[in-house]
């Protein structure tokens, strides 16, 4: 009887282990679909502006549609195409437009990493061309 008792409860713990580890994968294989697909809805909220870059500035505009509460921006990123970090900036204030300053750009593809307050990542492409 002892040894019945001692079996069934090796089984319901090792039941109850798979089932964990079952909810826990199934966890982590819907998160990142959710993160892109907040990511998508966020890089349509984000304009750039002028583009193509002429000079050595350009403007990231975030807006919020609809009925969400606008997240905060956190921090911005650029980076040259060979992944050379040209400017970074973070945030402590809710930023809605901002202005990004480059030191001396060269003509060129870039990319505009932007994070949000709650994790998530978009990132943009820039073309930056010879002031006129």
């Amino acid at each position: 009887m002892a040894i019945m008792k001692k079996s069934l409860l090796i089984t319901l713990l090792l039941v109850f282990c798979l089932s964990l580890q079952a909810q826990k994968d199934i966890a982590n294989v819907a998160n990142p679909i959710h993160k892109s697909a907040l990511a998508a809805k966020y890089a349509k909220q984000i304009t750039i502006y002028p583009v193509p870059v002429r000079g050595n500035f350009f403007n990231v505009k975030y807006e919020s549609f609809g009925f969400d509460k606008p997240k905060d921006v956190t921090s911005i990123k650029v980076t040259n195409i060979i992944g050379q970090e040209v400017f970074k900036e973070e945030y402590s204030n809710p930023q809605t437009i901002t202005r990004v300053d480059l030191e001396d750009p060269i003509r060129g593809m870039y990319l505009v990493t932007i994070i949000f307050s709650d994790g998530i990542k978009v990132v943009k492409k820039i073309m930056v061309e010879p002031a006129e």
